[in-house]
């Protein structure tokens, strides 16, 4: 595999091509804004005109796009009448199941190999090119699929079938949530009980509270350095991400019947800090929320 397209290139998309032109691909790019094309010409990619112009005679297309009818569109209106049928099509958006399905189905009746391919680890493992990813695709695809996906990647998985690996993101995301408003409520009672953050996190991550969200990802600034809660909570995982997939997993509770009220919470709670200007701030900023510092410091 030596040239790909590169549909999108926000805060994932640019470091996931540049980690595939590191690899010594070819990287055929386009993103509908210009500063963010700059960046990519920098790390080495060559830009195209359109998305139509970037998928001409290329090896696979990889595309990191808002959201689902985004995904759609793209793939609808100018990858699969314009892409050879030899190129291999994956998805790393974060989109809902349905759709997911819509245009695997879409691209077979075209002629084309497809995976929706999600991936974990936001901005930071993007650019070191250590993003887990989750695959939806057929079985006997999913050799090819890890082979253009390995640039990128510090584990790949293969869900199961086209979907799975949008139920997958979504799932563990609401799973990711969940534990870190869990973790930031203990933290801000912690402080309240007049307890050392700095020993309430020794304790916790050698006891049965401990978990990525706290010893991975602590949102109380010191004890894990690399923590965006170490930046002002800048960089990470934005809030605003965090309410997209919290929503499609509700979308997806709904649709399926399943219950699921901790998800709901974790909306509503990232909904109110989304409101309150913490939209573009790290998920694990709602400890400032939580502990009632929004006021003192500002989001």
């Amino acid at each position: 595999m030596t040239r790909v397209a590169f549909i999108g290139l926000g805060n994932m998309g640019g470091g996931m091509a540049a980690n595939q032109v590191k690899a010594g691909r070819e990287v055929v790019a386009f993103d509908l804004s210009a500063a963010a094309l700059e960046k990519a010409r920098a790390a080495g990619c060559r830009i195209a005109g359109s998305v139509a112009e970037a998928v001409q005679d290329v090896d696979a297309v990889i595309t990191m796009l808002p959201a689902g009818p985004h995904v759609r569109q793209v793939y609808a209106e100018q990858i699969l009448p314009d892409a050879p049928t030899t190129a291999l099509l994956i998805d790393s958006s974060t989109i809902d199941v349905e759709s997911a399905r819509v245009v695997a189905v879409q691209a077979r009746v075209a002629g084309f190999r497809f995976a929706d391919a999600p991936v974990s680890g936001g901005t930071a493992a993007a650019e070191a090119g250590t993003l887990a990813f989750m695959v939806g695709c057929d079985e006997a695809d999913f050799g090819v699929i890890e082979d253009a996906i390995a640039p990128m990647s510090r584990v790949t998985m293969r869900a199961g079938d086209h979907g799975a690996g949008q139920a997958a993101k979504i799932c563990n995301n609401m799973v990711l949530g969940i534990s870190m408003i869990g973790v930031c409520e203990a933290f801000a009672l912690a402080e309240k009980l007049g307890l050392e953050g700095e020993r309430f996190f020794e304790i916790a991550s050698k006891s049965s509270g401990q978990c990525w969200s706290l010893t991975s990802y602590c949102p109380w600034p010191g004890p894990v350095p690399t923590a965006p809660s170490n930046r002002n909570y800048e960089g990470g995982f934005a809030t605003a991400m965090m309410l997209k997939d919290l929503k499609l997993a509700q979308e997806a509770a709904a649709r399926s019947g399943a219950a699921a009220p901790l998800g709901a919470a974790a909306e509503g709670l990232y909904a109110l800090f989304d409101r309150l200007g913490g939209s573009d701030r790290d998920f694990s900023a709602i400890l400032e929320m939580l502990s009632g510092r929004l006021t003192a410091r500002g989001v």
